[in-house]
């Protein structure tokens, strides 16, 4: 691949990235809306079931692998029809504000989230198949920052500028930065399909049985294990970090500006911090220096707790150190990811990952309110952190084990352990 093709490849996952992290951010900055409406905590952390289609995905990935035109491109045949759907379903729920249709709404963002799910699907497999060994490194950049600033403007810029636009404004914007990222898609060519990869994609029973096959190993074994608690502390806290900024007098607007912006934008610098760490370390090193950076940060948020209230520079600061370690971690683990996943199965095998990390997050999320209802949020905040730090032991067995399976064309990257 040219230099010139390689980049305009970086660009445009960089925006499909971009373009799933724009829902998310939406959601994530929601409870703020609910809970200002009077919703309680346990309602509000439900609601992250809505995330249902991010856990079930691995379902229909090997119909991602399996089917699409070739001559339109086997991805894009998939992502911009999806994208189109996504639009639609943001320019119908503008019309739906929690305050007048609660169940309405509800139904959209399930559909927001199958939809962006089943793209992020194929975006992975399109990863997969554009980047091999060293170029891993620059796309997970891409992936993660890409995503991250789609959050920042989904959630923290639009929830800030919410006062002034208001929700449908809100809405529309987002619908209109989907459809612009559409156009970019339409450029990208995608490579051919040949040898081992184009042969098990022929057939959907072979593309199951080879992700089987992977999954059984050993290391596959420690990888899920390892993927599915490493952020269930993390998820304990994040779920209620806005409710308890509310419970402390603080405006959803200037949340928007603390946790939305600054913290996405240290989230950002962290998730490029974390490709550099991933493209210098071996790979896991990457991951356990960025993991107890984490388990760091977190502690910061437990001391907010012991404030009456936190001030906004408190805020500021634990926020800040909190999300660039979390961009950081994110960062390496998905490189890590990539790297073990096996290129004639990509979106499958990666999909099934992604899926574990949700399963793992899924359940905590759905019971942090409550746990912060019987416990108290300085209590469960520190509950949290103290997992995170404990899964660290899992990456012991996961560095002992070798892969399953060397990805072709990946002789000059960096080792998995």
């Amino acid at each position: 691949m040219s230099g010139s093709a390689r980049r305009g490849n970086l660009v445009i996952l960089f925006l499909l990235y971009f373009a799933q992290g724009l829902p998310f951010g939406f959601q994530k900055e929601l409870s703020a809306f609910l809970r200002q409406a009077g919703m309680s905590l346990t309602k509000i952390t439900l609601a992250r079931g809505l995330s249902l289609p991010w856990l079930l995905k691995a379902l229909w990935a090997p119909l991602v692998d399996r089917y699409g035109s070739a001559s339109f491109g086997r991805r894009k045949s998939w992502i911009v029809p999806l994208q189109l759907l996504l639009c639609a379903s943001f320019v119908c729920a503008a019309f739906f504000p929690p305050e007048v249709s609660l169940p309405t709404l509800i139904g959209l963002i399930i559909v927001m989230n199958f939809l962006t799910a089943t793209q992020d699907i194929a975006v992975d497999g399109l990863a997969v198949d554009l980047f091999k060994g060293k170029e891993l490194g620059s796309a997970n950049v891409a992936q993660v920052v890409g995503y991250k600033i789609g959050m920042l403007v989904g959630g923290g810029i639009l929830l800030r500028a919410s006062a002034s636009i208001g929700w449908r404004g809100m809405l529309f914007a987002i619908a209109a930065m989907i459809a612009t990222v559409i156009g970019s898609v339409l450029l990208l060519r995608e490579p051919l399909q040949q040898g081992r990869v184009a042969q098990v994609r022929q057939h959907l029973s072979d593309v199951v049985v080879t992700l089987g096959k992977q999954l059984r190993s050993p290391s596959g074994m420690w990888l899920l294990l390892f993927i599915g608690t490493y952020k269930i502390g993390e998820t304990l806290v994040d779920a209620l970090y806005t409710p308890f900024l509310i419970d402390m007098g603080y405006k959803p607007s200037q949340i928007g500006g603390w946790i939305g912006i600054w913290g996405m934008v240290a989230s950002t610098l962290g998730s490029l911090c974390g490709g550099i760490l991933a493209g210098r370390l071996p790979m896991l090193w990457a991951v356990a220096l960025t993991s107890v950076l984490r388990v760091v940060a977190m502690g910061g948020e437990c001391y907010l707790t012991f404030l009456t209230p936190p001030q906004p520079v408190d805020i500021i600061v634990v926020s800040i150190c909190e999300h660039f370690a979390g961009g950081a971690l994110t960062t390496a683990m998905f490189a890590f990811m990539m790297l073990r996943v096996d290129a004639a199965i990509g979106a499958s095998h990666y999909t099934v990952l992604a899926s574990i990390e949700v399963l793992g997050k899924l359940p905590t999320g759905l019971v942090a309110g409550y746990v912060a209802t019987k416990l108290g949020y300085q209590k469960t905040f520190f509950l949290g952190t103290a997992l995170s730090a404990l899964f660290l032991l899992l990456l012991v067995p996961l560095r002992l084990a070798p892969p399953p399976i060397e990805r072709a064309s990946d002789d000059a990257s960096p080792p998995a352990s």
